[in-house]
């Protein structure tokens, strides 16, 4: 099916031009309301030199007041335009200010061209260059380089190919197929619309020309796909309801879902109004299976020729959108379509260095930072790579405590170590193993600051458990570090991986059906929060240690307090790393009350 809506990115370096461009190109072409058009020959930002009854084409496009006062873009501004051949086209203006990258990397997701400016008077900078690798890793079809502001260099033809030749070393590294250089002015009106006399020297196309001669290209992988959306119930009716992605589905076809790989046939297509015997590419419809197969929100369901897979280890390139830094083996959720799961970056292949375009090895990802990274979810999803789908193999991540979007991430491809292991079920369970103990197993997760008594507490609850003929067990912090976790340090990035580790650990044991106790600090709740997300509910029991740090310090049994305090830990809990509190423990204690009173209301909480 031909598109309709062709959907164009407008990005660059702030001051290159583009809210400007897109006004012109709007004003030009009758897009934009008469008194719309009035209002922009009066209203004036802070500072502007355009003088009194001139079109100021840039507030066009710029839809918050704070960008009027700051004269720069920091929302994406989306705008509509009819184009010559019948088509739609819509406009995102992207900002330019390497802070608002995250609004450009949303636009660029679902644009089908991006154009691209360049001041001619500046040159290309790092953010142009960064801007190209984001288009390169969104799978954009075509990329216009408007090279803009040439009014501003007396048009000189040597500036636009000194400019366009370091563009292109650039697109060398790129997989960036079609790529359209464009020299233009905004500002006066070169090229936007119209061939301008003063670039008698180019004999290309226009800017709209460049536009509207766009078309898709062939798509080579045209099977048939919806993601789940709705499982439709009613008397007598249950079907499973979708929007089309790509290809046809037919009453009669056999169709698989994925991950369960189960099988059916389609014995009726539904829209809202009828029935129908095929749905093509982006109708909403509901298709009723026989047999009426499981399937949930989230799956993709396929012609039964497809030969997709799922899987629960993905390698991906993502875009870090937080202030925070991304951690490996810290816990955030995917979300993907309506999917939406644990995952765990479990690890940081490298970071690309979006200047020259090197592979870095890195730890962490700052914010606008780009990398390569393999992503752990705590179940198969039937996730394709982005280059096979843009709908299926795109995701973002968010914080699992502030629900904040921290990166946009593109599949690269499906880790086969995750479609070769299985669970493997054994006859005797954990309810069994548990019972078997005259005790229901679970791990009683004791944190707080170094010295606050965790060890202590966990030291003297084991003792009253092992003499009631409780079958339970410590992980002490330290204890592990002089074996399973030797290797790891106190950077949080570390830290994180010790608390996967440990509770990994814990939940082999709870399986076991032991009581488990860990004495950790764990400072940082989202590692605490995913700890708990991989036990049952009732099996993980969060009790804060709460003792001053001024107690701490004077106890400071390893003496590690004084270290800190010397410089020799810099990355010490307390003092040179915040600890963050429990928001909402299961148990609340007094560090510096009698230690037999904060056993007992730990045993009274567990039984």
């Amino acid at each position: 099916m031909e598109k309709s809506v062709i959907r164009l990115l407008t990005c660059g370096s702030v001051d290159d031009g583009k809210s400007t461009l897109i006004g012109r190109l709007l004003v030009e072409t009758d897009s934009i309301p008469h008194d719309t058009i009035g209002a922009a020959r009066t209203v004036r930002r802070s500072g502007s030199t355009i003088p009194a009854g001139e079109i100021d084409f840039s507030l066009l496009t710029d839809g918050l007041e704070a960008e009027r006062e700051q004269g720069i873009t920091i929302d994406v501004a989306y705008r509509s335009m009819s184009l010559l051949n019948g088509k739609r086209l819509i406009i995102g203006d992207a900002p330019g200010h390497e802070q608002y990258t995250r609004n450009m990397v949303v636009a660029a997701s679902r644009a089908d061209i991006a154009l691209v400016l360049v001041d001619a008077t500046k040159g290309v900078r790092t953010q142009t260059r960064r801007h190209l690798t984001i288009c390169s890793l969104m799978g954009i079809s075509r990329v216009i380089v408007a090279i803009n502001k040439l009014d501003a260099v007396e048009y000189k033809k040597e500036i636009f190919d000194q400019i366009q030749g370091e563009i292109e070393g650039v697109l060398e590294r790129l997989e960036l197929a079609n790529v359209i250089f464009i020299p233009l002015s905004a500002l006066a009106g070169d090229n936007v619309v119209h061939k301008s006399q003063n670039l008698s020297w180019y004999s290309g196309e226009t800017l709209l020309q460049a536009i509207q001669e766009w078309q898709p290209s062939p798509v080579e992988d045209a099977s048939a796909r919806m993601r789940v959306q709705l499982v439709s119930r009613a008397d007598n009716f249950r079907g499973i309801s979708g929007t089309v992605h790509r290809g046809s589905f037919n009453v009669g076809q056999e169709v698989k879902i994925f991950p369960s790989k189960q099988s059916a046939t389609i014995s009726k297509i539904v829209t809202y109004k009828e029935e129908i015997a095929t749905a093509h590419e982006f109708d909403a419809v509901t298709l009723v299976l026989e047999p009426e197969v499981d399937a949930s929100r989230g799956d993709m369901i396929s012609l039964a020729t497809e030969d997709a897979r799922a899987s629960d280890r993905f390698g991906a390139h993502v875009v870090w959108l937080s202030e925070e830094p991304l951690i490996h083996s810290r816990s955030y959720l995917l979300v993907s379509g309506p999917t939406q799961i644990p995952a765990t970056i479990s690890k940081i292949k490298h970071k690309i260095e979006v200047n020259s375009g090197d592979q870095v090895a890195a730890n962490s990802l700052a914010m606008n930072e780009i990398g390569s990274v393999e992503i752990a979810t705590d179940l198969p999803l039937p996730l394709l790579t982005y280059k096979q789908s843009r709908e299926f193999g795109n995701f973002i991540l968010i914080d699992r405590m502030t629900l904040r979007t921290v990166a946009a991430g593109m599949i690269r491809l499906s880790l086969r170590r995750g479609e070769n292991i299985t669970h493997q079920k054994y006859e005797v369970n954990k309810v069994a193993r548990a019972a078997q103990k005259n005790q229901r197993a679970k791990v009683i997760w004791l944190t707080g600051l170094s010295g606050s008594g965790k060890s202590t507490v966990a030291n003297a609850l084991e003792k009253r458990l092992f003499a009631q003929g409780a079958h339970a067990y410590v992980l002490d912090g330290d204890n592990l570090r002089m074996g399973l976790n030797m290797d790891l340090g106190f950077t949080p990035e570390d830290r994180a991986e010790n608390v996967r580790r440990v509770s990994e650990v814990a939940k082999l044991m709870v399986d076991a059906g032991i009581i488990v106790i860990t004495a950790l600090v764990s400072p940082f709740e989202s590692d605490r929060q995913r700890a708990r997300s991989i036990f049952e509910e009732g099996e993980f029991i969060e009790v804060f240690v709460d003792t001053p740090v001024d107690i701490c310090i004077a106890r400071d049994p390893k003496g590690l307090y004084g270290k800190a305090a010397k410089g020799e830990i810099p990355n010490f809990t307390g003092v040179g790393q915040n600890y963050e509190r429990p928001t909402a423990p299961d148990l609340h204690l007094d560090g510096t009350a009698d230690l037999e009173a904060n056993t007992s209301e730990i045993l009274k909480f567990i039984y």
